[in-house]
This record gives structure tokens, sequence and C-alpha cells, in this order.
């Protein structure tokens, strides 16, 4: 004020006509202010409007605090005034003309574009600063609950990220820039309504979004909408808002899941149960992404997941009976009557109910599974898709899964990238899956710095661009707002989503283990860790939520159920297992009210049929469609063979599955290169030559009113997609589902599946599954790799007794098949393996079928059936006797050979070029397992001074010897050897060497039929 007062002094001096020139020449200035203004020029200065506008008696105060801030604030010629002035000019002299017009337009130039370059500067420094937020804020989020870990494994803050005012100086930016304010990009919606904030505003907003309790992994997607919706999501201020009532229902899910680890704590201390304590917000994440789905339309959840915290998501999220939890921990429970069962926390469940948010029906199933953890993952992809398939949900509108994970497995285990690669693929698509990792921050005592290479257990997930949202699990409002917006943006995009959980495991791998043995400094820091129920119970009360009396009640209410439903598990004598299936089939086992005949109808066809799939098979269904010459005449010799009455492996193959989606049975058949064949005999799917990615499927064309048939080439992997088709085998039985790996031996990769799943899965989960496994096999001397399907390893484990001679009744046969855990087969005819697909769907049960299929069979001229072989009355075979020479003089026969598949042919052969067809007998046994005692007892007893040899092309040690030779010894009591024709034992499946294949195939083949041979042997 005391400069303003010295320079109103020295203006009052001035003459009127000197203050007019004064005000007169400022005007002019003006003027031609204006007039570089309209020539965008330059940018008049804000404090400058009242001045020029003539309009405000307050002009010269308003520009002389201006001017004191920043002198470039005010006009050149005010700026000499003012500094003449300051500086005690003498009165009448402070004012000097101001420069002509052009002076004054090349000053400003000037000027203007260092200003100009400074404002884009410093515009793009915040961009980049926005942009460093959402790129790597999650780096700087607190997600640790206890405070001692970087979720990321990784103790640096990012350079770009704004930690203090210091850091500004990697933009450019100083402490200066903090309350100048800036234009916010389109690419950001930190401003909610606003257009502009002050950079320190910026910078607030920005943490409040990445780098709280949630870190978003999202600017790897390549899509600029998504990236859009996320950001919309979680910039937007005020996204992260909750009524009294949803914090209140959340207050009462976290006691649920808080309050049943301890009840059953307090009751089995002893007992394990892989407890949920240190994640209890998984309960209520896991419900509202199921609130939310349901909301958006979702009928049907498919969930699967490891056994941390499996009952309790059994009682809280599937509402399973807890009195049915409770019995499982009594150890007076009785034994099943079927089964060997699994342990309770290995169990799955089906309910159907009605969900209490959005009062709308809905069906939640638990998939059971083993401990080998994310194995059951394409396992859930499978089912969901099947359900997806047979609801007509072509979009996942109506089913969806959700997939929870531990950290280590969801990094450690390649099966998580194989079904994330499924996520997309059209015959394997689920439209979406939310995935939420329970992140313990450790593995059973596997530090995570020893256990993954990337910085996140969850960075697999970026190969299919899902989105991953990292929150802080000690924060349940936080894991709630994610879990919703998981939800939605799986409903928005129907992509594949994460949630990681990161939170800590209060107890050790099991309630019985120590963990202080390897992890001595996390868990002295859990110890003094608050629960998080009493953390959120404490902040709602304070915010007067809810009253502590309330929160008292709600916990002694839920305790009071536990109690009550642990007094009437008491009363139940048995629980069935029956209680915890997961993929129950409503009316498959009953025909009008009453259990189905154990009798298996004829599987053969009327002519008319065969003849018409046949004519399909021959032909193009579809107009002005151009093949391939070579298909041409694929397709000419397949006409020929059906006018003359016969089938080869492939028209076999396509009689049966045409004929079952004639009666209405969907068929799906997946594995890779299957739409072909890999040895070019299928051709499934016809390609037009002339025009790109055109397609027909003749299978489709059969009947106007048959079921759809599902042909896939699947992607290179075997564990993930032989899952996925189990999984879709689950759902229906009334569908004819068939992997086939590309080579016998590919499913080695996929053994988990067959171990797990595929053997002993109706044993354990009381689930009968009908998929169907086709294996080529047969040692063509084309090297170890792909000989042989290792039947050896199918037959170890199948569950009949090779000492017992099982009783023959009426349906012995089928009633063998019902009791085995698979069957396995080795046909050598077409017709026969018609037969036996036909029979997986015809009878009343299902059991998985592994069939060892051909290689060089498929074209073997002498490899073919004829319609007589496929018509009504006919049945596939178990065994298929010898009908030659040998057969019609029994007493003759010197030998009998038993064998299974392809080295029949290769015995045929032999017994021709040494014409001993009338002394050597030749039966092959197609139905390995379950065993054909009957049937062999009676091929035995007809060749009673015959030697019994088992001839198999396979090495000793390996293929059919060691199943077959005790089951035939039992048949006929001991009383005779069973001498084995073969290769001899060899750690590797098949020579590498043609020549030595073929003197291999030469010497058991004499052995064979040397009648000799076997004297000298004990």
């Amino acid at each position: 004020m005391h400069r303003l007062r010295t320079f109103a002094a020295r203006l009052r001096p001035l003459t009127t006509a000197q203050s007019a020139q004064v005000f007169l020449q400022q005007r002019s200035a003006a003027c031609a202010l204006r007039t570089f203004q309209s020539e965008r020029c330059y940018t008049v200065p804000v404090v400058a409007e009242p001045f020029l506008n003539g309009t405000s008696s307050n002009y010269l105060e308003e520009m002389y605090y201006a001017w004191l801030e920043n002198p470039k604030s005010v006009h050149k010629s005010w700026d000499i005034f003012f500094r003449n002035a300051n500086a005690d000019v003498p009165p009448g002299t402070a004012y000097q003309s101001p420069p002509s017009p052009t002076a004054i337009k090349s000053q400003l130039l000037v000027g203007s574009q260092a200003n100009v370059e400074k404002l884009v500067g410093d515009h793009l420094a915040v961009q980049s600063l926005i942009r460093a937020y959402q790129i790597r804020g999650h780096h700087v989020a607190q997600l640790d609950p206890l405070g001692i870990m970087d979720a990321d494994l990784d103790l640096c803050v990012p350079m770009d990220i704004i930690t203090s005012s210091s850091k500004l100086g990697f933009y450019g930016l100083s402490d200066s820039d903090l309350d100048t304010v800036f234009r916010l990009p389109t690419t950001t919606f930190i401003g909610g309504s606003e257009s502009a904030l002050p950079l320190r505003e910026i910078i607030r907003r920005l943490e409040m979004a990445y780098c709280q309790h949630i870190g978003v992994e999202f600017m790897f997607i390549n899509d600029l909408a998504q990236c859009q919706w996320i950001r919309q999501n979680f910039e937007k201020p005020g996204a992260m808002q909750f009524t009294p009532n949803e914090k209140r229902n959340l207050l009462a899910r976290m006691v649920h899941s808080t309050r049943f680890e301890e009840f059953l704590q307090r009751k089995w201390s002893s007992e394990k149960r892989f407890g949920l304590e240190g994640c209890e917000a998984l309960i209520p994440a896991l419900k509202t992404i199921i609130d939310k789905s349901s909301e958006n339309g979702v009928e049907n959840v498919i969930l699967g997941m490891p056994h941390r915290g499996r009952l309790n998501v059994l009682a809280n999220v599937i509402r399973k009976e807890l009195e049915q939890i409770f019995c499982q921990f009594d150890s007076k429970l009785e034994a099943a009557d079927e089964g060997s069962g699994d342990v309770k926390y290995h169990l799955g469940m089906y309910h159907r109910c009605i969900n209490r948010v959005t009062n709308r029906n809905i069906t939640l199933s638990l998939v059971a599974n083993p401990s080998h953890l994310e194995a059951v993952n394409p396992v859930v992809q499978g089912k969901t898709k099947a359900e997806q398939f047979y609801c007509g949900d072509t979009e996942g509108n109506r089913v969806m899964s959700i997939l929870l994970h531990g950290d280590a497995a969801f990094a450690g285990q390649g099966i998580v990238y194989e079904t994330f690669h499924l996520s997309d693929l059209p015959s394997y698509t689920t439209h979406g899956t939310v995935h939420v990792v329970v992140n313990n921050q450790i593995g059973f005592t596997t530090d995570p710095r020893m256990a993954r290479s990337s910085p996140y257990p969850t960075d697999v997930a970026r190969v299919v661009n899902a989105p991953i949202f990292h929150v802080n699990a000690d924060d349940p409002e936080a894991v709630m707002y994610v879990c919703k917006v998981a939800a939605e943006w799986r409903a928005t995009f129907r992509k594949d989503v994460v949630v990681d959980l990161v939170c800590y495991r209060r107890n050790g791998h099991n309630e019985m283990d120590e963990p202080m043995f390897t992890q001595p400094l996390m868990y002295k820091q859990i110890k003094k860790q608050s629960p998080v129920l009493q953390k959120y119970a404490e902040k709602l009360i304070s915010e007067g939520v809810v009253t502590r009396q309330e929160y008292e009640e709600e916990i002694t209410n839920y305790d009071q159920i536990c109690e009550e439903a642990y007094a009437r598990s008491k009363d139940k004598k048995i629980l069935h297992i029956k209680h915890w299936l997961d993929s129950p089939w409503p009316d498959f086992f009953t025909l009008d009210g009453h259990p189905k005949s154990m009798t298996c109808p004829s599987t053969g066809l009327k002519e008319e049929q065969l003849a018409h799939i046949g004519k399909v098979a021959s032909s193009v269904p579809v107009d002005d469609f151009t093949i391939h010459g070579g298909l041409k005449r694929i397709l000419k010799s397949r006409e020929a063979m059906v006018e003359n009455r016969t089938v080869d492996w492939a028209l076999g193959e396509y009689m049966a599955f045409g004929s079952l989606l004639k009666e209405g049975i969907h068929v799906r058949l997946s594995g890779q290169d299957v739409e072909r064949g890999t040895f070019s005999h299928r051709h499934h799917v016809l390609h037009d030559q002339k025009v790109d990615k055109r397609t027909c499927i003749p299978m489709n064309h059969i009947d106007h009113n048959q079921a759809p048939y599902t042909v896939c080439n699947s992607s290179l992997s075997e564990y993930g997609v032989l899952g996925f088709e189990l999984g879709f085998a689950m759902a229906s039985p009334n569908a004819l589902v068939l992997w086939e790996a590309q080579f016998g031996d590919f499913h080695n990769t996929a053994q988990c599946i067959i171990d797990q799943f595929i053997c002993a899965g109706q044993a354990k989960w009381v689930r009968q599954n009908g998929i169907v496994l086709l294996l080529p096999h047969g040692m063509e001397g084309m090297g170890p790799e792909h000989s042989s399907a290792r039947p050896e390893r199918f037959l170890q484990m199948c569950n009949d007794d090779p000492d017992v001679f099982p009783k023959i009744t009426a349906g012995f046969e089928v009633q063998q098949l019902y009791d085995c855990n698979w069957i396995v087969v080795n046909c050598s005819t077409p017709a026969n393996y018609f037969h036996v697909l036909r029979r997986q769907i015809l009878q009343a049960f299902r059991k998985p079928l592994i069939i060892f299929t051909p290689k060089s069979l498929l074209r073997h001229p002498e490899a073919k059936s004829t319609f007589d072989d496929m018509l009504p009355g006919t049945h596939f075979k178990r065994l298929i006797p010898e009908e030659g020479p040998a057969s019609q003089n029994p007493a003759g026969v010197k030998r009998i050979i038993f064998c299974t598949g392809k080295v029949y042919y290769d015995l045929i052969k032999e017994r021709k070029n040494k014409e001993m067809d009338a002394t050597v007998a030749i039966s092959r046994i197609e139905q390995l397992s379950p065993f054909p005692f009957d049937l062999v007892k009676a091929e035995v007893e007809k060749y009673p001074e015959a030697d019994l040899v088992w001839c198999q092309e396979e090495h000793k040690n390996q293929g059919y010897y060691d199943y077959i030779r005790p089951r035939i010894r039992t048949t006929i009591a001991r009383t005779r050897p069973v001498w084995y024709a073969g290769r001899e034992p060899a750690a590797a499946p098949a020579t590498g060497n043609k020549k030595a294949h073929l003197i291999e195939l030469d010497r058991f083949l004499n052995t064979a039929f040397k009648l000799d041979a076997f004297q000298d042997q004990p």
C-alpha cells in the first residue's frame, strides 16, 4: 500500500492534459493489443482486461498488484511506468511513450514463442505424469496388509512416480508449478466434471486412484475403449462410494467368513481344513462378483478353486447346509457305499437358489478337484462352455465361470497359461472368466522371490490382455469395489479379468503346519496383525454406520446358526457323498421313474441309414463349393465303398457319429488337427479352394432335425484341452465328447487329467463321465516317438482283479462295464470301432472310454468291414474268435495266439506264408478292460490241445502282457502256461532304425508260429 500511495502521489502532479495524454496513448496501445490478439499473435493477460475495457475505476490498483506479482502480466508501457515510479523518477517523467505498433508486434512474437513453448512443454509434462501413474502407479500402491513386502517383489520406486516434490524435476517442473492450473487430457477422468486442475490436485487425485489399496494394471491393453473404460472406473472422483446398507451387508459377510473359520477351529482344532484366515475378504469378494453378474443376467455360475478356503466357500457362497459340512469332520462317519470318496476340502457342490441381493434364481456349482491345484481350470471352462452350448447362450450372458487360484500355483503351473490361451478361441471361449487370486505372498514354505521370475504372480494373464486389479485384502471396501468392476468388465467386454487379493496366511500351509520354521519374520508380523473383521467393524462403528451392539448381535446370531447345525450333524448316521455332487444328471439313471435296464440294445443300424450317411460322407452338400482335387478322389472312393457295402476306418467313424447326430445326440470331437485328421483320413471339414475361410461340414447335413456336430482343431495343448473336454462331458450325459491325441503318446502331457479326473473321478466324487480318448498307437518303424500310446499305463490303473474269475450270470457283459472305472479297447475292424462308439451312448450309464486307434490300418486293404457287420442285431465284439480253417477242426489246432489291434494283420499274413492256417488259431481281444473272462474261457476250451500264446508288437515290459497274462491264467485256473511272443524288454517304446524294426518284427513273428519255440522254457 505504501508503494501504491507513492505511485498515486506521483501521478497527481500531472496536468489534466498530461493525464489525458497518458490515457489516450494507453488506449492506443490497447487498440494495438486487440489488433494483435485478433491476429493470434499473443494472448492478452487477464489482469489487463479492466483497463482495456475502460470499465473499472480501479484499473491502476489492479494492474499495479499484477505487475508486482509478475511484471510481464501488464503491457510493456505500464511495466516501464511502474519501474520508473518505483525508481523515484521525478513526477511527470515516469511515463514514456509506447513503442510503435510494429515494434510492439515484434517484441510480443519473440516473447510469445517462448511462452508457448513452455506452456506446451508443461502440459506435455503433466500428461506424461498422468500416464506414469496409469502405467506404474500399482508399483507404489499400498497392497501388502502386513506392510513388509512389495507385491511386485521390487523395493525400488519408479523414477517417474511423484513421491516427493523433488521428483517434479524429472518432468521439468518445480514446486512453483504445483498451483498452476493445467488442462487435463482426454485420456484421464480424474477431473470429473472439471476440465482443468492445479498440478497439486492432479497429483493428489492420481495417488488416490492408483496408489492406495488398489493397484491397476491395464495400460498393456491395446484397445483404447477398454483402457478408457478402466480409467473411468478408477479415476473418476468418488467412484468408490458405498451406501450404509452396502457397508452393513459387507460387514455381515465378513462376520460369516471369519466366524465360520473360528467355529471350525474351536470344534476341530486338530483337523486339517485349509482355512481362509488372512483372506476372509474372499467370501464377500465372490458374493459381490456373483451379485453383480446376477444383476447383469447371469443364471449359472461355475466355480473352480484349490483347497484353501473351500469349506468356507461351500458354506457361505454356495450355501451348502452347514450340518453336511460338519458331518464330514465326524470320525465315526461310515464309509460310503460307492468308491473311495475324497477328503472334504476336495469335494464339490451344486445348488440352485435365489440370490438375495437381486432376487433372481441362480445356479451355483463348485467343481470337485484334487490337490493338483490349477488342474481344475480347464475342466471348469469346458463345463461352462457346455452349459452355454446346451442353453443356447452364444455370448455368455447366462452362464459364466469364476476361477480361484493361489499365487504360487498361478505363477508356476503351466496349465494356467494353457487355459488362458483357450479364452478367445471360437470353440473354447466362455466369453470371459473372472479370476480371483488368493495371494498369500508365499507358497507352501517357499518365498515368492524363489518361486517366480515375474514381478507379480498374475503376469501370465497379460498374454491375453486381461486387466489385473491388485487389491489389499485387509480393505474390504476396496475388495468389494474391484470385484464389482471385474464383474462389469466381464459383462461389458466378454473377456477375462484378474482380481489379485494380496493377503497373508495366518496359519501354516494347513492348521497342523508350523510356518515359523521357514518364515519367522513374516509370522511374527502376522501374529501382531489385527483381524480384518475387527478393523472393519471399528471403522463402521466410528462412521456411525452400525452400532457396537448391532455388530455383536450379528456375531452372536451366526455363532448360533453354527451351533444348531453342529447339533443336527450329530443326528445323521450317514452322509452320502452324493450330497456333494457338482454335476447332477437329473432323470438320466431312471426311465419313467424306474431304474434303467442293465442291458445294452443292439448298436447296429438299418442298411438305408448306413447308405444315407455314407452318401453324405462322400458328397459336398453346398452349392458352388470348390474342393481340393485330392479330396475329390477320397470322396469318390468313399462313394464306391458305400456302393460295395463296405467301410474303412474313417467311414466307420462317420457312420457312428452321423447316426448319433440323427438320434439327437450332440457329438463334439476336439484335438490337434482333428478336422482333417493327423493322417489325412477324416476330412470332416471341407475348405473351399477359391474362397478364403469358407468351409463346409457335411456331417451337419445328415438330417433336418439332427443334433449339431462340433469338430474343432484345438490349440497345441493336451493338458488344457483334455481338461476342457472332460469338463464339457460332465455337463450332460447325452453327448458324445471325444478328444483325439495327435499321436497316442501326446497324452503324456495330459497325464494329470487322466490320473486325477478320468481314472478315479467316479470313485472319488461319484461322478460318471463318458469322455472318449482316441489315441493313435502302433509300431510302424518310425522311431520311439509317436509309436506307443502307452497302453500299459491305462491297464495298470484298471480296477478289475486279475486273480478272481467273476461269476458269469445274465447281463455279465453290462455289469462288468458298470463296475469298471474305465473301458480300454483296441479295435481291429472299422465295424467294431463303429459299435463301441455307439455303445458309449446307448448304454444306461457313462464310463470313460480309452481307444487305441490305428495308423497304418486306416488304409490297410484288409482292415475293412461290410454293412453286414453293422446291421440291426449286431453288437460290439469284446473278442473276435478265430473264424478260419482252424476253427473248423479245433482238435487239430496246436496253438492259439491271443492278440489285440494291428499286430493281428501281421500274424495272419505270417500264418498264410507259413501255411499254418489249420493248425494255429488267432483270436483278437478287442476289449482289454474290463477283461472278457467269459469269452476267453470259451475260446481256450474250444482248443484243448493248443498252447496258449500272447503275442504283441510292443516290448515285453510295455504294452498288454503284464495285464493279460495273469487274467488268462486265472481264466484257465492256472492249469496251462501262457507263453509270450513279442519284443524283448526295452527302455524306449520302439527302435529308431527301420532295419532293426523289421528284424524285431520278423523275430517275434517266427517265435509266435514256431511250434517248439517254448518247449524248453519253464
